[in-house]
């Protein structure tokens, strides 16, 4: 069989044995970066204390737990006693605090570890046409305050989390459940904050990483659940 014949201004595809062969050592033919990873030696390294320095500034935020152990456990008791009662507890956050505060919600009402009864409690932001159409008729800082109103009863919980404390959401939900009458806690970074203020309790880091903070944060938050777990009975 003939070649194809060449179109004019085309240049046909080199043969098979004209593509250049694969760097050494690389017998896929695929890109390769240079030793140390991208932009070499010198970049790795910097990569890499950047990293510790990440580990360490984390580290030092769950140390700073310790002095809020007492509060976490009396948290608990608190939350033992409503919601064995009935109550429940109502989460909001924004951003990684939102994931964080459903993620405190499907323990409550799942499991954290061991079987046990289901619990109420309720992640705001995850209604979300409730929070479009709040934000969209009253504003994004009406979003969880709306909804405190709906679904808050004398007794509740509100739990709300933040790194900065300063959320004008937030600040308007907890604003809403004192009202209301629900018992206000949060978690937040350094205080004083306007959250910290509003709140009847909070576990305040001083912590200058918001990450930090955050990652702080979920430790916090299974140590609620583990102890709330062991006020109602679980092993």
């Amino acid at each position: 069989m003939n070649p194809p014949t060449s179109l004019p201004g085309v240049t046909p595809a080199p043969t098979p044995s004209a593509r250049p062969a694969p760097p050494s050592g690389n017998t896929s033919g695929a890109p390769t970066l240079p030793p140390g990873g991208p932009g070499g030696g010198v970049a790795h390294r910097a990569a890499h204390a950047s990293m510790r320095d990440h580990l360490v500034a984390s580290v030092d935020a769950i140390r700073h737990l310790e002095a809020h152990l007492p509060r976490l456990e009396a948290w608990a008791g608190e939350l033992a006693t409503r919601l064995v009662a009935g109550g429940r507890v109502l989460v909001a956050g924004n951003g990684g605090s939102a994931a964080l505060g459903q993620h405190l919600t499907a323990e409550l009402v799942g499991r954290y570890r061991d079987d046990r009864a289901a619990f109420s409690a309720l992640a705001l932001h995850a209604e979300t046409s409730s929070v479009t159409a709040i934000a969209n008729d009253y504003g994004f800082d009406e979003a969880y305050a709306r909804q405190v109103e709906a679904h808050g009863r004398p007794g509740d919980v509100l739990l709300a989390l933040s790194t900065s404390g300063r959320s004008p959401n937030l600040l308007r939900a907890t604003d809403t459940a004192r009202r209301l009458g629900l018992r206000c806690l949060a978690m937040t970074g350094p205080a004083p904050n306007p959250l910290a203020m509003r709140a009847h309790d909070v576990v305040a880091l001083d912590v200058a990483s918001s990450a930090a903070v955050q990652e702080a944060q979920q430790v916090a938050v299974h140590l609620l659940c583990s102890a709330f777990d062991r006020r109602v009975g679980v092993p």
